[in-house]
């Protein structure tokens, strides 16, 4: 094996990585083509860097195309007009287009990770653009003129469209929370996305619709009667309804404890990608992938050349290989007992470290004048001879296992070390490690603004205190089955799994959003029945709502074929959550608001009297 240690210039590092991977690809396909039987392998953070943009890069070649033909399969489907899903690509380009446009102008990279942002900004347009044009078929169906639909369209759906859409937002932008910068990034990108989105949707789509020829089938085809047949069945199995989401919810909650926080760096690739195999191999015959890099202070100038804290130093490399899962440690102090032994005839009895400070320090000095030109040890220990570097390898660990090892490292010096005046702990491998948990901490606090906010909006949205609470219910509980059934079957949650809540919450509210306008429509404007307004908004709403959930379903599930797998992982977690929101929406909450909102005084069960 051989080690090479780059350093990157200032500024654009990402054109500095490409040339320096490209320039060790070639000089490993040169060497192969010139030895015959040579196989050669390159590794490294390196190459890790470059692994991610090319992946993700490659991801979107064929994800977002894609994905614009799988809505556009789903759309002509469901909604069975040409003219629809020509208007919803336009809205869907011009979307995309604003969202990086803006970004750029708001001087936000464009990292590997914002990849999936244009796919994701895509799925949300669909969702705008479909309420938009099943209200528009449902009215042209009903008898009125083009014109008269759409404006009713817009009528009906211009408040759940603009609620929907400032919630959404609310949840990406709360990924600003995040201790990773390019998350961050990714929310706003998408934030932008969505905000364009809804001016489009609600100016442009229309203006386009009234050139396009719009034609609508009947109401058969689009499911009118099952959802009718649904929301019967709702209705009268509620209370069978609660008590079953009340015990799979708790059988979920006990179960999302079972998620381990485990990111492998080197593991979010798939074995596909030739680097994941690469570094399989590295690990299985020669060093480990994981490694950690400890900066071990002493006390004052020239106090790493202290005999007593050279003795700490190496007590401590000794007692980090006899840990099972370490390969290698590479410590000043071997270098140290190496050169007291040549010094000594290569007496084996003097390989020990020297036996004070002055000769420590002539060692010292004679080893950096033998070295080739351009070469020092200011890698091992620093120009004023006050810390040493200490590079730990081991065979590849998941986080919570790097964790656990450098916390009995830490402990060890504590116990052990009285002449180390400090420690710092790093390394890309120990960075993963502890971002993910400190990203988990910060979203979390992120999820509860953005819950807090979010419900205070339906609640002067929806002017009813108990609409507003019953709301958050269908809106928390999808996050809770998502992540419990992924305790149930995966059991390892990582980095990029840290911010799904966020990202989703936004998204699952949409789907509430219109049923309970939906629904406030028909108990306030109809003066219907809790039961009628129920009927009705599944009538009204129900369609939009498979619609959107099966286009956002499918959008994050082709996530799921990224052969990088935190893009896989977001994307299935994701889709289920969605899932579970459209379940939670069409059987939890018809349940809750038949529980919560009795008729008013004097309304007899099936009356039309406004609601007080």
């Amino acid at each position: 094996m051989v080690n090479v240690t780059v350093e990157l210039p200032e500024g654009n590092q990402l054109e500095a990585v490409a040339e320096v991977a490209g320039f060790a690809r070639g000089i490993a396909a040169q060497a192969e083509a010139q030895f015959a039987g040579l196989d050669l392998r390159v590794v490294g953070t390196v190459m890790v860097n470059q692994t991610f943009l090319e992946a993700s890069i490659d991801s979107q070649m064929i994800f977002l195309p894609t994905s614009l033909a799988i809505m556009a399969l789903i759309l002509a489907i469901l909604i069975r007009g040409l003219a629809g899903v020509a208007a919803t690509g336009t809205v869907i380009v011009f979307s995309i287009l604003a969202s990086i446009g803006l970004g750029g102008w708001a001087g936000l990279p464009f990292s590997p990770p914002i990849a999936p942002a244009p796919t994701i900004v895509l799925m949300i347009v669909v969702a705008n653009c479909v309420h938009l044009l099943v209200t528009l078929q449902q009215r042209i169906r009903a008898g009125a003129s083009r014109r008269d639909a759409i404006v009713e369209s817009l009528r009906i759906n211009l408040y759940p469209v603009f609620l929907a859409s400032l919630t959404t937002t609310l949840g990406f932008l709360s990924m600003n929370f995040s201790e990773v910068p390019p998350y961050r990034h990714l929310g706003n990108f998408v934030a932008f996305g969505i905000a364009a989105s809804f001016l489009l949707s609600v100016t442009f789509l229309p203006a386009m619709l009234s050139l396009l020829p719009i034609r609508a089938g009947s109401d058969r085809r689009h499911g009118g009667p099952l959802l009718s047949s649904l929301a019967d069945l709702v209705l009268r199995r509620r209370k069978a309804l609660l008590w079953g989401w009340a015990a799979v919810v708790l059988a979920m909650i006990v179960a999302i404890p079972r998620n381990e926080l485990n990111d492998v760096l080197v593991h979010f690739f798939d074995e596909s990608v030739e680097f994941r195999r690469d570094t399989d191999f590295m690990d299985e015959r020669l060093s480990g992938n994981t490694v950690l890099d400890y900066s071990l202070e002493a006390s004052g100038a020239d106090g790493a050349t202290d005999p007593v804290f050279l003795s700490e130093v190496s007590d401590f490399a000794e007692w980090f290989r006899e840990q099972p899962s370490v390969r290698h440690v590479s410590v000043i102090t071997d270098t140290f007992r190496q050169l007291n032994q040549s010094m000594h005839g290569d007496d084996s009895a003097f390989y020990r470290i020297p036996e004070s400070r002055e000769l420590a320090a002539q060692y010292l000095l004679l080893y950096e004048l033998s070295l080739p030109q351009g070469l020092d040890l200011n890698n091992q220990i620093d120009t004023a001879r006050s810390a040493t570097r200490m590079t730990v390898s081991s065979r590849t660990l998941y986080s919570q296992d790097l964790l656990d090892l450098n916390a009995r490292a830490e402990a060890w010096l504590a116990d052990n070390a009285p002449r180390i005046a400090g420690v710092n702990s790093s390394g890309s491998s120990a960075l993963f490690a502890y971002i993910g948990q400190r990203n988990i901490r910060a979203m979390l606090i992120g999820t509860v603004v953005v819950l807090i906010a979010i419900s205070a909006i339906l609640l002067g949205a929806l002017r009813s205190l108990r609409l507003g609470l019953v709301s958050i219910v269908p809106n928390l509980l999808p996050a809770v089955m998502g992540f419990g059934v992924w305790g149930l079957t995966v059991g390892q949650v990582g980095l990029s799994l840290s911010v799904v809540v966020a990202m989703t919450i936004g998204i699952v509210v949409d789907d509430t959003v219109h049923f309970l306008i939906k629904y406030r429509r028909a108990r306030r404007e109809f003066g219907r029945d809790p039961e009628q307004a129920v009927h009705y908004a599944f009538e009204t709403a129900g369609r939009a709502l498979f619609t959107t959930t099966i286009v956002l379903v499918a959008g994050f599930l082709i996530f799921a074929f990224s052969p990088f797998l935190p893009t896989a992982q977001v994307g299935i977690l994701t889709a289920m959550i969605i899932g579970f929101a459209l379940i939670a929406d069409l059987t939890l909450l018809p349940a809750l608001l038949l529980a919560v909102d009795k008729p008013s005084a004097g309304e007899p069960g099936r009356g039309n009297k406004l609601m007080s």
